[in-house]
């Protein structure tokens, strides 16, 4: 028998990371204008720094209690308190990332459908998959707004739970009150769960973003991190919030699988929570309105209102936005196509957590090859 016989049906139908394709190709580059990798382009925060390796230096590296440090789940939920007047359970996860496959796989039975905005973030379809469920794709084109009725007509008796994030990866989209309201309205008439990917809910340049935990807190589970926020990615500490019942079971399957966060990154995330970052959320404000500026009239995109991202649509002179993101690798700048994201081959995804100076760098050589 080959390798290949050994492997698992269901993974067959999973290809490796679009995003992370374009990145690791960007480190065979001498000096790509890398506009691929979603984190932030300035350091940890220099107390949060300190706090970690505080925790090294007095041997605080072996495991946590599952749940992770008590007094920094404690104060999670008392700021969770002070935003949603809502008492939820915390714990501490691996990442994000490793929330989401705790909860899908504590969720989602074999065959129960996922419902996913169309684009989301690539993660998203492949974790359903690999917790035997079935995800069910909802187009947000063109304007990437949350758009309930959609979800609503997408919904069948088997379908679980919803996942969706804002601002949204690819798209810096942050969704309108009213419709997260009409969606945890949908799932309370339609008996879901719905799962909150918050982890750039602090990255948000033109108002408050707005959780579903605000209005249907007994069905939501939040999601949030401090990756984007505090430029922690590789640090891989984040936590999940909601109700008890879905909390302990998550808990309990991060028992046999991370088997806690890393214990380091838990102290610096405890000073992370009182570090001030409205200069680094200032500057990506900046950065937004810079490439807006640099690409308006050349590209046809929907203005992000945060994360740091913004998804053009591909010049029509080229046949897919694949293409397009080919001949932009050939010049040396780096982009994603948007087909990673979803169904269509027409958007392509840049991250502007970069310098000014790539910005306009970068931008100077797409509007030259939109024309």
């Amino acid at each position: 028998m080959s390798g290949r016989d050994f492997i698992a049906h269901h993974v067959h139908g999973i290809d490796t990371s679009g995003i992370r394709k374009v990145f690791d190709l960007g480190a065979t580059l001498p000096d790509p204008i890398n506009f691929s990798i979603g984190q932030p382009d300035y350091p940890v925060p220099q107390g949060v720094k300190r706090s970690m390796i505080r925790a090294i230096e007095s041997d605080q590296n072996g495991y946590t209690v599952t749940r992770g440090l008590p007094e920094l789940r404690e104060s999670i939920a008392a700021s969770l308190r002070r935003e949603f007047d809502w008492n939820p359970d915390v714990f501490i996860t691996s990442g994000v990332s490793g929330g989401l496959f705790l909860v899908l796989s504590a969720c989602v039975n074999p065959g129960e459908e996922v419902l996913i905005g169309d684009p989301s973030f690539v993660s998203y379809r492949h974790l359903v998959r690999m917790t035997h469920g079935v995800p069910r794709l909802v187009r947000l084109y063109d304007d990437f707004q949350l758009h309930p009725e959609r979800f609503a007509a997408a919904a069948t008796p088997k379908t679980k739970m919803i996942v969706t994030g804002s601002p949204g990866n690819p798209t810096g989209i942050v969704f309108k009150e009213a419709d997260v309201a009409a969606l945890a309205d949908l799932a309370r008439k339609r008996d879901l769960l719905i799962v909150s990917d918050e982890i750039y809910h602090t990255l948000s340049y033109d108002g408050p973003v707005c959780s579903p935990a605000r209005f249907a807190p007994e069905r939501t589970i939040v999601l949030r991190g401090f990756g984007k926020s505090h430029a922690m990615t590789g640090l891989r500490i984040a936590y999940a919030a909601g109700p008890t019942e879905i909390i302990t079971e998550m808990a309990k399957l991060q028992q046999y699988t991370y088997v806690c966060a890393p214990h380091p990154a838990q102290h610096g995330a405890l000073t992370a929570m009182d570090t001030d970052t409205s200069a680094q959320l200032a500057a990506y404000r900046a950065k937004r309105d810079l490439v807006c500026r640099e690409l308006e009239g050349a590209f046809d995109f929907q203005r992000p209102s945060g994360g740091f991202y913004l998804f053009p649509k591909a010049p029509p002179r080229f046949e897919t936005a694949s293409a397009f993101v080919a001949e932009a690798i050939r010049h040396n700048v780096l982009v994603i196509p948007g087909e990673v994201f979803g169904t269509q081959d027409t958007h392509f995804r840049i991250s502007y957590a970069v310098p000014d100076a790539k910005i306009r760098e970068g931008c100077g050589l797409l509007r030259s090859l939109a024309r």
